[in-house]
């Protein structure tokens, strides 16, 4: 297994980075920044982040990798002070899919082809300035199975390159320019498809599509929503795909909140299984949120939950327990500000970003819009 470099990692984090989402330790490991660039017999892939001059680096830019032909969970790491990331390339993959975000500017995609042993230089500009394009991400699967539909060919009316689905059907589609386009999708043993989709600036459509078996008569189904460009650069999509697909935590959206309107944001949180309420009746906002895991030294069973409201931690569960009264996030935020709900109801599902010492009992965490 390579050794990782660039800046060490606390040993928490380590650990919270190999246990979320259940994710394989050796695989992990391998996808996690190598120091040095040694990755023993491994590649090596070194992402340099610049302006679209190629000449100015870009530090704490966000990188985003897809594994193109190896079932892992994408990566999506900060550059360091001089706009460089290098990572250890799992010995599965033969082949990635990636590009740099910052703010609202983001990169063209590129595609790099992996060779054991070798080290791959990759450098992304940047597209500042007023930004024209925007992205469609999406799935295929079968209308009548709902599996992936694996190497199906998608291909925008406009444009003469063709994507391939990866193998759990997803795809992906950047720098479209904005407006109406026709994604035409197909598969051998699957009638063609083809479908209009509205790209918006700088934001990220999502597509899920439904090919109908040859010759099966089924109606294909085509599914679009738009998705906020500040939850997709915060990779709450991409935890929100590995969290419903491994089981590590609920999720909510503002779609979700708005078809619930709840009165306080607590009552939709406690929805999420392994959740309750308590002490709502001590003023009127009230209402704390406890995990069924953790100690029982509180009312009922549980502990504090850990809430963040974007990125920040507002309410520590290890203040409650030294005797300081505990917050609720309903004094924080209403519903109708929230974009986006996170619930980890345990320190074994956290993502190693919200992870920590006193974070036993899992975190809420809330994005606003």
């Amino acid at each position: 297994m390579p050794p990782m470099t660039r800046c060490p990692l606390p040993a928490a984090a380590s650990m919270a980075a190999l246990l979320a989402f259940g994710a394989d330790p050796v695989a992990a490991l391998q996808a996690l920044p190598s120091q040095g660039g040694e990755c023993g017999d491994g590649a090596s892939l070194a992402i340099s982040v610049t302006d679209d001059s190629g000449l100015v680096p870009i530090p704490g830019a966000t990188i985003v990798l897809r594994w193109t032909d190896a079932v892992r969970q994408p990566v999506r790491e900060e550059a360091d002070g001089t706009g460089r990331l290098v990572l250890c390339v799992p010995r599965d993959a033969g082949q990635a899919t990636l590009w740099a975000e910052f703010g609202d500017a983001s990169s063209e995609e590129a595609v790099v082809a992996l060779e054991r042993g070798a080290a791959h230089e990759v450098q992304l500009g940047l597209l500042f300035g007023q930004m024209t394009t925007g992205r469609v991400v999406g799935q295929v699967r079968d209308a009548r199975t709902h599996r992936p539909v694996v190497a199906a060919e998608i291909s925008v009316g406009s444009r003469a390159a063709v994507v391939q689905s990866n193998r759990t059907g997803r795809f992906v589609l950047s720098g479209l320019p904005v407006g109406e386009h026709e994604l035409s999708f197909r598969h051998i043993g699957f009638s063609p498809l083809t479908h209009a989709v509205t790209v918006t600036r700088g934001h990220t459509t999502e597509v899920d599509a439904r090919l109908t078996p040859d010759p099966v008569e089924l109606e294909p189904l085509v599914a679009t929503a738009t998705r906020p460009r500040r939850l997709e650069i915060k990779g709450f999509y991409e935890r929100k795909y590995w969290g419903e697909q491994l089981g590590g935590g609920a999720f909510f959206t503002a779609e979700d909140i708005e078809r619930r309107n709840p009165v306080r944001i607590t009552h939709m949180i406690a929805d999420a299984p392994g959740v309750r309420l308590a002490d709502c009746s001590l003023r009127a906002y009230g209402c704390k949120l406890y995990s069924s895991r953790g100690s029982t030294g509180f009312a009922g069973g549980g502990c504090l939950m850990n809430v963040y409201l974007d990125g920040n931690l507002v309410i520590r569960e290890s203040e409650a327990r030294w005797g300081r009264p505990p917050e609720s996030i309903n004094d924080y935020v209403l519903p109708i500000e929230i974009a986006g709900i996170e619930v980890y109801r345990g320190a074994a599902s956290l993502p190693a970003e919200f992870s920590g010492s006193d974070a036993r009992c899992g975190a809420v965490v809330i994005w606003t819009k």
